[in-house]
């Protein structure tokens, strides 16, 4: 996998995985700013003829990281997320069932958006 590339679109709320000059894997987040703020992944997605390569955990690792580098926390709503933070407690700490429902509350005010 080390010819893959991640990369923050922030605009668009996706962490994108790069790989040959396209979009091989991604993902798709919105930033939570109360209760507190927070990276809410929702989707995790990646390309078919890309999978079983470690695209999403690296993807996840990423963002776990990148929340780190801001200081914010991971609210995740994504299952693959989820899962994965469950297998990595050392890197991915539990979120505030209190900012989990807001972040809830935040997609269903926004049907629209994923």
């Amino acid at each position: 996998m080390s010819d893959i590339e991640i990369r923050d679109d922030r605009e668009a709320g996706r962490l994108e995985a790069i790989g040959g000059g396209e979009v091989v894997g991604r993902i798709e987040y919105f930033v939570l700013d109360a209760p507190e703020r927070a990276l809410v992944p929702v989707h995790t997605i990646v390309e078919p003829a890309h999978e079983g390569k470690g695209i999403a955990g690296s993807l996840a690792r990423e963002l776990y990281a990148l929340s780190r580098r801001e200081g914010v926390v991971v609210a995740p709503l994504c299952p693959y997320v989820v899962k994965w933070a469950e297998r990595h407690p050392d890197e991915a700490p539990a979120a505030d069932p209190e900012l989990l429902r807001a972040a809830k509350e935040w997609l269903v005010a926004h049907p629209g958006r994923f």
